[in-house]
């Protein structure tokens, strides 16, 4: 059976040794600057090139996370560090951003590109497209079945899949809650882990309804292997070497076919024990947990001997050596491992015995003392002439010269050269006077407030997929687009025989929240407009999203305006101007785990009382900020955007042409508490 890597996270070099050391086939780390876990020790250039080569002579690959959302005073700085990363030889970058992603495929033409979960590919559409953008790799969702897992590994690419470790209890790259709350972004790796404080779906008690339990799928190895995943990637470059240890070791075990040690693996890190809920397709409060105070000192009991684990060199490989010492010439000793490296050092000269001569019994003896090296003895043949003598310091010195040089080949043997070729960017398409007037675009919820509703100057209504089959649409318009749900595992031919029946009813737009929107909508020839899920926030990325069609784009909700100002547009560009940000979007619900659907109050609350509304899809909810994003009064500050985005849930017709009106005209005061967002805010 075809056995996948064992992928660790390494957040400093003491996990990194840990990880190769207990038997990962490769680890992921990050750098000092673009790296979703910033607040890791994480590695400096120097100490990057070293982690590499100390991957590459154990025969392990190194993946760089390059997986932020990026802005454009930045992408200098980027581009020399990709430029680094593939001079050192790395094995292949992990991304999020669509900027990044073209950046490095024209830097890098060859260079392997991994399609972070932060991209929230779910669906084999969004694989697809992620192929077509040139990633050899997806990391998957990790809100998964089985099932859905399976329907990804048949698209023709590598697959990576958690498989043990913390769970968000956002769909990774769509939450902004800690941004919201306190400019600490995750998708800029600085995640507060706001979840992890108090929520609660119960006005009053203080709760942890945000908490997951930590996932792991370490008994399931076997299946997920037969089923095609190419990688069983564990989570955790802010866990200590310890817990990187266990989880490798229990991966390791499962794959070989033993038992692995579940307990102390709980013991080294758990919330109140593990789930395996999204993969078996059971969510509800069973998956729920926190810290205890006895997952802790569980810990602190089997620090010591998972330290063991990694304290001592493993044995990677074989090594022969061939010695030839003759009088006159120069000792030569030649090293050979199991993979036909081979290599060849000169020593002294040797010298007449006066009492007893060198012989191979003595080469034995001292050519097998390789101590902390990664090779076992595997024998020593050659000549050596009577009567002479090699001191054994110098047998030692040709010992240690020729495993370092062996290691050297070792290393050349598995790192890349790649092509380093010129930031080819296509032109922009469209040179343009800044507007008179952003035009406006509406969000709804629901077509239910089309009664009453003035839509005389509104450019775009957008529309959840399943309000156009709605008795109270009234369509078709050509105003309209239409919004798939932005988490759609298991429903994806489902949504896309409606979207196909849709298209032939006359609606032409396409709201794209995720990739598998760009490429459903791409096939069935709607015209792409994209959304702020897509997380674009520099001029590459609008580039990128240019060259795959989209023709207009929502930034980023974490730009700040005087980082919109100075895009360079390639399409236009809007962002959204009103309503209640979704924070999170969540495939497990807080408030059914508590309540179930049907006493559902739709409500969290936090520990200063305020409360975020909750809104339900059928496979997901989104969790919405508690304030009200309001610009009306700020028109003049707001930069050169083409349109303005107003979001609305379950304002009334009246409401909202209140609000479209105060947007066409400007307001002279602001509503109480309402948020700026993080257009003056901005994030870290």
């Amino acid at each position: 059976m075809f056995k996948p890597e064992i992928l660790a996270p390494a957040g400093g070099f003491e996990a990194l040794e840990a990880a190769v050391k207990c038997g990962a086939n490769a680890v992921y780390v990050g750098g000092k600057d673009f790296s979703a876990r910033r607040n890791a020790a994480n590695f400096d250039n120097d100490e990057l090139e070293a982690a590499v080569r100390f991957c590459h002579m154990r025969d392990a690959k190194l993946y760089l996370a390059v997986n932020t959302v990026v802005f454009d005073d930045e992408t200098e700085r980027l581009s020399k560090f990709l430029l680094h990363a593939a001079k050192i030889g790395v094995d292949a970058l992990i991304i999020q951003d669509f900027g990044t992603a073209l950046l490095a495929r024209s830097l890098l033409p060859d260079m392997p590109l991994h399609a972070s979960t932060q991209m929230t590919i779910h669906t084999p559409k969004g694989a697809e497209l992620a192929k077509e953008m040139g990633f050899s790799r997806i990391v998957a969702a990790r809100e998964l079945s089985k099932e859905q897992l399976a329907e990804l590994c048949n698209v023709g690419i590598e697959v990576e899949a958690f498989v043990h470790g913390a769970l968000c209890m956002s769909v990774s790259g769509q939450c902004y809650m800690s941004a919201l709350i306190g400019t600490r972004s995750a998708n800029r790796g600085l995640c507060a882990q706001a979840c992890r404080l108090p929520f609660s779906a119960v006005e009053g008690k203080e709760r942890h309804d945000l908490s997951l339990k930590d996932l792991s799928l370490v008994p399931y190895l076997s299946e997920l292997a037969q089923m095609g995943i190419s990688s069983f990637k564990i989570e955790g470059r802010m866990k200590r070497p310890e817990y990187v240890a266990a989880a490798v070791s229990a991966c390791r075990a499962a794959l070989d076919g033993k038992t692995p040690d579940m307990e102390t693996l709980r013991a080294v890190f758990s919330r109140s024990g593990f789930t395996d809920g999204y993969f078996k397709g059971k969510t509800g409060a069973q998956m729920f947990g926190i810290r205890e105070k006895e997952d802790v000192v569980s810990g602190n009991k089997v620090l010591p001997e998972l330290k063991e684990l990694y304290k001592k060199e493993i044995k990677k490989g074989k090594i022969r050596f061939e010695i030839n010492i003759k009088s006159g010439e120069r000792a030569r000793l030649c090293a050979f491992d199991e993979k036909g490296n081979s290599a060849t050092v000169f020593g002294e000269i040797p010298v007449a015995a006066i009492n007893r001569p060198s012989d191979m019994e003595q080469a034995e003896r001292q050519l097998s003392k390789l101590g902390d090296t990664i090779y076992e003895f595997d024998g020593v043949f050659g000549e050596i002439e009577p009567g002479i003598l090699l001191p054994a310091s110098a047998f030692n010195d040709l010992r240690r010269r020729a495993v370092e040089e062996i290691d050297r080949v070792r290393i050349a043997k598995n790192t890349n050269n790649y092509t380093i070729g010129n930031i080819s960017l296509p032109p922009l398409k469209r040179q343009k006077e800044k507007k008179e007037k952003p035009d406006l675009r509406l969000e709804l919820f629901s077509a239910r407030v089309f009664d009453g509703l003035d839509l005389s100057d509104v450019q775009m209504v957008i529309l959840p997929l399943e309000e156009f089959f709605s008795k109270d649409f009234n369509g078709p318009c050509g105003i309209f687009a239409a919004a798939p749900p932005r988490f759609m595992a298991g429903r994806e031919k489902e949504i896309f025989e409606k979207l196909k029946a849709l298209r032939g009813k006359g609606i032409s737009r396409l709201y794209c929240q995720n990739p598998a929107h760009i490429k459903m909508g791409t096939e069935l020839g709607f015209s792409l407009h994209g959304g702020f899920g897509l997380n674009v926030a520099n001029s590459l990325a609008l580039r990128e999203m240019s060259r795959l069609s989209v023709l207009d784009a929502v930034l980023s909700i974490e730009m700040k305006f005087s980082e919109i100002s100075r895009l360079d547009k390639a399409i236009p560009v809007g962002i959204i101007a009103y309503g209640k940000l979704p924070a999170m979007l969540a495939k497990n619900c807080p408030d059914k785990a508590v309540y179930g659907c049907k006493n559902c109050p739709q409500k969290l609350f936090d520990k200063t009382k305020r409360s975020f509304d909750i809104v339900c899809n059928p496979d997901y909810v989104e969790i919405l900020n508690s304030e009200t994003l309001f610009l009306a009064d700020k028109l003049n500050e707001i930069p050169d955007v083409d349109f303005l985005q107003l979001k609305f849930y379950r304002e009334s017709a009246d409401e909202i042409n209140r609000i479209c009106g105060l947007y066409r005209k400007g307001a002279d005061f602001a509503p109480p508490k309402i948020t700026r967002g993080l257009y003056y805010r901005g994030i870290r």
